[in-house]
């Protein structure tokens, strides 16, 4: 009976000094995700002083989490410019007549801002009137007879004749063609506009 005690007592020595070699590989005690932050003899244990370490075989330090945040954040980044490219504007199928003559255009009319944008340079000349434009300011002038209208690219602000007023929507270039809203003709050159709904057309006479 004497020598089953001392083979017992010797068996449980030996069960629990592995576990008190793993305990002190790890100084400190460790959080709910399982790691701590070496504080104490870090070299010793390949780690650098103040890195924080797993002890359950999960993700190592904070390096590879600055690395998945960073990750994280790019992806973010990618999204959000993908959204901001997203025209905010679309053909509208429009059809234009000026004084009675389809207009073929080689750019289609479209809406933007729930406002009906026309190609400038092409209801203009089916006008009979005249286009400047400075490329260094952006400003448009549109000039018939004794009538001349200014814009400028990006700007709700429209000159008649010199008099200020705000139109429903800026002049924009789209994939470089200069559109305008169609209601500029009207008050500016003294056309007359008719829109039928029924057709999605719209008739302009002077």
């Amino acid at each position: 009976m004497k020598k089953k005690r001392v083979f017992t007592g010797t068996l449980a020595v030996l069960l629990v000094l592995p576990s008190a070699s793993i305990v002190s590989a790890h100084p400190g005690r460790t959080d709910a995700n399982g790691g701590h932050t070496c504080w104490t003899n870090c070299s010793k244990w390949g780690l650098e002083y103040g890195e924080y370490h797993y002890h359950n075989g999960g993700n190592s330090s904070s390096g590879s989490s600055s690395s998945s945040n960073t990750s994280k954040n790019k992806s973010s980044s990618k999204s959000s410019t993908r959204k901001s490219t997203t025209p905010a504007y679309k053909s509208s199928g429009l059809k234009v007549y000026i004084n009675g003559q389809k207009i073929s255009f080689k750019s289609e009319p479209v809406i933007y801002q729930n406002t009906n944008l026309v190609p400038l340079r092409e209801i203009a000349e089916g006008l009979g009137a005249k286009i400047t434009y400075d490329k260094d300011s952006g400003t448009i002038e549109v000039t018939k007879t004794s009538n001349k209208v200014t814009l400028t690219i990006g700007s709700k602000t429209v000159y008649y004749n010199g008099t200020s007023d705000i139109a429903s929507a800026a002049p924009k270039v789209i994939k470089g063609v200069t559109y305008v809203p169609v209601q500029i003709f009207a008050k500016g050159l003294g056309a007359r506009i008719e829109y039928s709904s029924s057709s999605n057309s719209l008739k302009i006479s002077i």
